[in-house]
């Protein structure tokens, strides 16, 4: 007989393990809270959806942040390159762009979602919009069911789903995959976390992830909107600096932004990944160096031909071919404020350049190379991309991803405590985990 498959949301990972459970030969119901599948993809990419990262295995492992480990069986079982195919395959031509991250072709995330419901349909997949469930039911193992597997962790089994509305249907399996709590207007509010509780599951604390910073310095206000290329950040935990040298817990290169209420650009989303402010209560420094391509002597040697060339230019000007305008008036404030030296020759930012000695532009070159900022803290769920945290991975069989206390509970996605940088990594281990729960579900032990 054909398995009775129940997913629980349909964004990426729900509806892959629709399509790998239909595939398989299951029958298969979603129910979905939202009025329609995929919020979550169509946002993603700024619309576009950078679906899956065309790298190799080994670089993907190396771009997730927590528990990579646990992956493994997942990206081998559907890889990016199986997604790629799959869209193909499904009327959704992709392409491939800098830092080999996947697109449609198209530039509409809404291309993606069709492909996989379009498939779903043809496999006579029902899906339930505006349809919300209100509880996981499991009932526990017989004597004998337990003496027959000793081994396993499991003390009950799946029979269904207590929906919203009060009606109870049955099944012999079920796929969690409800997502996290980040962009919580997508329908992410956590549910799949109660449901895990509820059945005796750890669940690891949850915090955005993929977010943009706050800092207490004001002067970045005077910067928004200014997006810099080619910099390089360091985060570092701000209590410890000061006690020993430690390690960063970041280090990258790309690009930021300015912003109103501190910094934001893929860089710094990247950097949020390792910001675990309930390790480091105290928050985080993030040193930027503006001129990375640059040692600190060699900016020196630059400052001090550019103050050559124009002697008479004040210095907020004289520095003006080394920054954008706003930020070359900004690096000279600071510059100024830090500098008593610099203030006791008179008129701050509009000395002139060629009454700065070797000492002073030395100091300059040091301040572009290393601007401190204090990260209090992020933008919160509304604007991460993803969530750090969730259901612990001991708690499910990598291998199936089946839980390991519930026979027939299937665990996908976002949901799970794993993620990984920007880049189209966090998508593929939806479709990932979700293809191998799917799969996993429809070829169960009833």
């Amino acid at each position: 007989m054909k398995r009775n498959i129940a997913v629980i949301g349909a964004g990426a990972a729900g509806l892959m393990a629709a399509v790998a459970a239909s595939d398989a030969g299951a029958d298969v119901t979603v129910y979905e809270k939202n009025e329609k599948a995929g919020k979550k993809i169509y946002i993603t990419g700024k619309g576009r959806c950078n679906f899956t990262n065309a790298c190799d295995v080994q670089d993907f492992f190396d771009n997730v942040v927590v528990n990579p480990k646990f992956l493994y069986s997942a990206i081998y079982d559907f890889d990016q390159a199986a997604m790629i195919q799959f869209l193909e395959d499904n009327g959704c031509p992709t392409k491939v762009e800098r830092g080999k991250r996947a697109f449609p072709l198209s530039d509409h995330a809404s291309d993606v979602t069709r492909a996989l419901t379009d498939h779903l349909r043809r496999n006579r997949v029902k899906i339930h919009y505006n349809r919300g469930v209100k509880k996981i039911l499991a009932k526990a193992l017989s004597d004998d069911e337990l003496a027959a597997d000793p081994k396993s962790r499991a003390t009950g089994k799946i029979s269904g789903l207590l929906l919203d509305d009060g009606r109870r249907v049955a099944a012999d399996a079920v796929v969690l995959a409800t997502g996290g709590v980040s962009y919580p207007s997508t329908g992410s509010t956590g549910d799949g976390y109660r449901f895990a509780e509820s059945l005796g599951m750890e669940v690891k604390p949850q915090a955005p992830s993929l977010v943009p910073f706050t800092v207490r310095e004001t002067w970045p206000l005077e910067l928004q909107g200014v997006s810099l290329k080619n910099v390089q950040v360091t985060l570092f935990p701000a209590g410890e600096t000061a006690k020993k040298k430690i390690r960063p817990v970041y280090e990258g290169f790309g690009e930021m932004m300015f912003t109103h209420f501190g910094v934001t650009g893929p860089l710094i989303l990247s950097a949020s990944s390792y910001a675990d402010f309930v390790k480091f209560p105290e928050g985080f420094l993030l040193h930027l160096d503006l001129k990375p391509a640059l040692s600190q002597e060699q900016l020196a040697e630059r400052i001090a031909r550019e103050f050559d060339a124009a002697k008479l230019k004040e210095f907020v000007h004289a520095i003006r071919p080394l920054f954008p305008e706003r930020l070359a008036g900004v690096v000279a404030q600071l510059f100024v404020a830090r500098e008593e030296s610099a203030s006791d020759q008179g008129n701050g930012i509009h000395r002139k350049a060629y009454t700065f000695n070797e000492k002073e532009i030395a100091d300059l070159a040091a301040l572009i190379k290393d601007l401190v900022l204090t990260v209090t803290g992020t933008r919160g769920f509304n604007e991460a991309i993803i969530t750090r945290g969730g259901i612990a991975v001991k708690e499910i069989n990598p291998s199936t991803m089946e839980a390991r206390r519930v026979k027939n509970l299937y665990i996908a996605g976002e949901v799970i405590d794993v993620n990984a940088q920007t880049g189209g990594f966090n998508l593929q281990i939806a479709w990932s985990t979700g293809h191998l729960a799917g799969i996993s579900a429809a070829e169960g032990t009833v």
